[in-house]
C-alpha cells in the first residue's frame, strides 16, 4: 500500500504536468485564434484536448480489448481506435457553422460504419465463428472511449447561441478533472482515515461508504469554488454539480472494477506505475463527461 503511494505521488505530478501542458497549449492557441474570429468571434477550441485524447484513448481501446478477451469479446482493435478518433474529431468539427447542420447524420454514420467495418473484416476471413463477438466488441470499445470522449470534447468547444448560455472553455475542463480526481483523492484519504463499512465488498473492497461522503463532499466543495469564476454559475449551483459528478466519477471506478472482476485481473494494465493502466486513469473523466454536459445545458 505504501509502495504504491509513494507511486502515486510520484506518476502523479508527472501526468499532471502532461496534461497542463497540452490544456495550456489548447488556451493559447484559442487565444491566438480568438482575434481572427475564427469560430462565431471566438478563437479554435480543443485543439490541446483532442491531442490529448488523440494519444491516450488508443492506449485505452488497448487495455479494454484485453479485458473483453476474458470473455471472448475481441474487438478489432484498429478499428475501435481510428473509430474513436473519427468521433473525437467530431466532436471537435461541432464548433464550425458548416459543420452543424449536419452533425447528427455524420455521427449516426460513425456508429453504424464501424459496425460495418468490424463484419467486413470478418467477412474477408471468410469466418462466421465469433463474428457476433468481434462486432458486439469493437463497437462497444468504440462508443465507451470514442463515444464519451465525444462529450468531453463538445463541452470543449460547445458555445450557445442564448445570451448568457454556456460556454466551452478550457477552463471548464479544468474545471471538470479536477472535481473527479479530487473526489478520488478525498475518497481514498477519507476511506482510510474514517472508512468502516463497506460499499460493495465483492465487487471493490477498498470502497467504504465513509470514503464515498467524504470525496463527493470534497467533490461539491471544488464545484462550488470553482462555478463563480470559471463559469459565472451560482455557487450553490456549483456545489450540486461537484457533488453529481464526483458521484459518478466513483461509480465509473467502479464500472471498471466490474469489467476487472469479471476479467480477473487487479488494473486494466501496468503503463502508469502506481495507478495501473491508462483505462485506469481515465474511466471516471470519461463517464462524468456526459453528466457534465447535460448539467451544464439545464444550469
Amino acid at each position: 500500500m505504501e509502495q504504491a503511494l509513494r507511486r502515486r505521488l510520484t506518476f502523479g505530478p508527472i501526468m499532471l504536468a502532461i496534461l497542463l501542458g497540452l490544456l495550456a497549449a489548447d488556451y493559447w492557441i484559442d487565444q491566438m485564434t480568438t482575434q481572427k474570429g475564427w469560430v462565431h468571434g471566438y478563437g479554435l477550441g480543443g485543439v490541446g484536448l483532442l491531442v490529448l485524447l488523440w494519444i491516450v484513448v488508443p492506449l485505452a481501446v488497448m487495455e479494454l480489448a484485453q479485458l473483453l478477451a476474458a470473455e471472448r469479446v475481441r474487438p478489432y482493435r484498429w478499428i475501435a481506435v481510428a473509430g474513436s478518433w473519427v468521433l473525437a474529431v467530431h466532436a471537435f468539427l461541432t464548433q464550425f457553422d458548416w459543420f452543424q447542420p449536419r452533425a447528427a447524420s455524420t455521427l449516426q454514420f460513425i456508429i453504424v460504419f464501424v459496425m460495418l467495418i468490424a463484419a467486413f473484416q470478418r467477412a474477408m476471413r471468410r469466418q462466421t465463428h465469433e463474428a457476433i463477438q468481434h462486432m458486439a466488441g469493437t463497437l462497444l470499445a468504440t462508443l465507451y472511449l470514442g463515444g464519451l470522449a465525444w462529450f468531453l470534447i463538445a463541452l470543449r468547444v460547445k458555445h450557445s447561441i442564448r445570451p448568457n448560455g454556456f460556454q466551452g472553455s478550457t477552463m471548464v475542463i479544468v474545471m471538470i478533472l479536477l472535481t473527479v480526481k479530487l473526489t478520488d483523492v478525498g475518497a481514498y484519504f477519507g476511506g482510510r482515515a474514517t472508512g468502516r463499512h463497506k460499499l460493495i465488498p465483492w465487487l471493490s473492497p477498498g470502497k467504504t461508504w465513509e470514503g464515498l461522503g467524504w470525496g463527493v463532499l470534497v467533490g461539491g466543495i471544488v464545484g462550488a469554488a470553482c462555478s463563480p469564476w470559471i463559469i459565472r454559475l451560482e455557487w450553490w449551483k456549483g456545489l450540486i454539480f461537484g457533488v453529481v459528478i464526483g458521484a459518478i466519477g466513483q461509480l465509473g471506478d467502479l464500472l471498471e472494477s466490474l469489467m476487472k472482476r469479471d476479467a480477473e485481473v487487479k488494473d486494466s494494465g501496468q503503463l502508469v506505475p502506481g495507478f495501473g493502466g491508462i483505462l485506469d486513469v481515465i474511466d471516471s473523466p470519461l463517464l462524468a463527461a456526459p453528466f457534465a454536459y447535460l448539467m451544464f445545458s439545464i444550469f
